[in-house]
């Protein structure tokens, strides 16, 4: 059974920095790819950011472009997301996903096969 564990969420101020981490278990983490997620209350959970899985690629929405980073350890089977320069706006709660492929970045929240239970992540102004 595959297990994704988020980590690393917390209260920061606005300007600050967090590092998000997802620890990947029982399943094959190196051929996998990866995204984040946001869920913000009251809306729809959005795609954040995505990484392949040989990690040669990724891919960002406009929001945080210049700001966050996806990374990720295939020996660790851990992804990573540095986010700096926190705003207000980007308060929500953060969730990663494994999509059982070896193909390129994936956005599409329906084509991921497994989710973590989420992170919260608060950005005071």
């Amino acid at each position: 059974q595959v297990q994704l564990v988020e980590s690393g969420g917390g209260l920061v101020q606005a300007g600050g920095s967090l590092r998000l981490s997802c620890v990947v278990s029982g399943g094959s983490f190196s051929s996998y790819a990866m995204g984040w997620f946001r869920q913000a209350p009251g809306k729809e959970r959005e795609f954040v950011a995505a990484i392949s899985w040989s990690g040669g690629s990724m891919s960002y929405t406009d929001s945080v472009k210049g700001r966050f980073t996806i990374s990720r350890s295939n020996y660790k089977n851990t992804v990573y997301l540095q986010m700096n320069s926190l705003k207000p706006e980007d308060t929500a709660v953060y969730y990663c996903a494994a999509a059982d492929t070896r193909g390129g970045v994936i956005r599409p929240l329906n084509e991921y096969d497994y989710w973590g239970q989420g992170t919260q992540v608060t950005v005071s102004s």
